[in-house]
């Protein structure tokens, strides 16, 4: 069956119900009231609105993440038909050896071992751009912090020429919005994620990519006959969109909860080597990515629920990230926590390859607030993006208090 036909199937008899659509407006802006009535009806939900069975809880979703054997990606991720069809061939949208082909021909450039060259440079940026924001004292989290370093980082690391780049925040978040199911949000996106892959076929065809970069690198494999330059486009947006939302979300997260809770601040402030784990916990707190779907490549029993072959299964890791059952206490923001084990990036074959990096410069914005800041104030509320997949602050009002 393909994906477009999902709809046929029968919801299993032995698996709860929950109607209201967990893609609302509401339910994006307050997604955590949602998660646990979903975890409450059990470790298999079918979501009727969308006809997808959800894993709420943690066990489940780690375990289906992990078994890409069964639950496939190569026949889309998305929570509806269209935009499973419109992703064919990218990264995100395979399976097995040919997606571990894609993914090695950029991954490597991803690793801890390789990110190490980048450390000091952007620890320098890291720097500058908090010294800006103290001498400033009120800020915005997320425009003067942390949308600055991604920005500045990420496009060079791919390759991506310097005209176009005011389009990447409002192309990469397109990107991830229609990978939700049909509504409004996913609708309106798809015209500007097909600008961005217009562009992407541009550069490739003109070949105005940045020398050593990862889209130089790609370049020459086509030259060699290694892979399709029909496959360039799609392999640059698979890595700048997620390392470009990934870490804006992680660290305007990091800098917010901070804010709400001073006296997180003042342990990490007491203690620098909690800094790892206060990124988990950030991570598992507020996961950048709330939901993929998988399509059942053959009829399987979840829990003790039959899940029909072809049916969608949507893991969704923010709810597993605050599972009862998985974490003591999940509703509290703890870095003494031991949260290595988060779904936030997703988990298996298919885990966020830019997690390297939005780790990597996470730690540098909060290793530079460390050394200049003695505690950071909220200024109001905060704002979330509305976006299907990606859950991340709009804006995040802070007052930095030097030390």
């Amino acid at each position: 069956m393909t994906a477009g036909k999902v709809h046929v199937f029968r919801r299993s008899e032995d698996v709860p119900i929950y109607r209201p659509s967990v893609y609302s407006r509401s339910a994006i802006l307050d997604p955590y009231p949602r998660y646990r009535e979903l975890r409450a009806l059990g470790p298999v939900v079918w979501l009727a609105r969308h006809r997808l069975y959800a894993l709420p809880r943690y066990a489940e979703c780690k375990a289906a993440l992990r078994d890409d054997g069964t639950y496939l990606s190569g026949d889309g991720v998305a929570a509806n038909p269209v935009v499973n069809r419109l992703s064919r061939g990218t990264t995100l949208n395979s399976d097995g050896p040919e997606h571990e082909r894609r993914r090695r021909l950029v991954a490597h450039r991803l690793m801890p071992r390789a990110l190490r060259g980048l450390g000091e440079a952007v620890d320098e940026q890291a720097h500058r751009i908090v010294d800006a924001a103290v001498r400033r004292g009120t800020v915005d989290a997320v425009t003067d912090v942390a949308t600055v370093l991604p920005l500045a980082v990420v496009p060079d690391l791919v390759g991506w020429p310097h005209d176009q780049r005011d389009h990447l925040l409002g192309w990469g978040a397109a990107t991830f919005d229609m990978l939700g199911t049909a509504n409004w949000q996913a609708l309106t996106a798809v015209p500007r994620s097909v600008q961005m892959l217009r562009f992407a076929r541009r550069v490739v065809r003109e070949r105005n990519v940045l020398p050593g970069s990862m889209a130089h690198e790609l370049l020459a494999a086509a030259d060699d006959g290694d892979i399709g330059r029909d496959e360039v486009p799609a392999l640059l947006i698979d890595y700048i969109a997620p390392s470009l939302d990934t870490t804006i979300s992680a660290i305007s997260s990091a800098i917010h909860l901070f804010a709400t809770h001073p006296e997180q601040w003042e342990l990490l402030k007491a203690d620098s080597s909690l800094l790892p784990n206060a990124i988990n916990e950030v991570v598992r707190f507020e996961s950048p990515l709330r939901a993929f779907t998988r399509k059942a490549g053959a009829t399987s029993v979840i829990a003790g629920v039959s899940v029909p072959a072809g049916a969608r299964v949507l893991a969704l890791y923010a709810s597993a990230n605050r599972d009862e059952h998985e974490w003591k206490d999940p509703w509290l923001f703890d870095i003494r926590r031991d949260a290595g084990r988060h779904v936030g990036f997703g988990n298996g074959a298919h885990a966020c390859a830019g997690q390297g990096l939005a780790r990597l410069e996470t730690a540098a914005v909060l290793r530079a607030l460390l050394d200049r800041v003695e505690r950071i104030e909220t200024l109001g509320e905060p704002i979330w993006a509305v976006n299907n997949i990606i859950r991340r602050l709009e804006h995040a009002p802070v007052r930095l208090v030097a030390g």
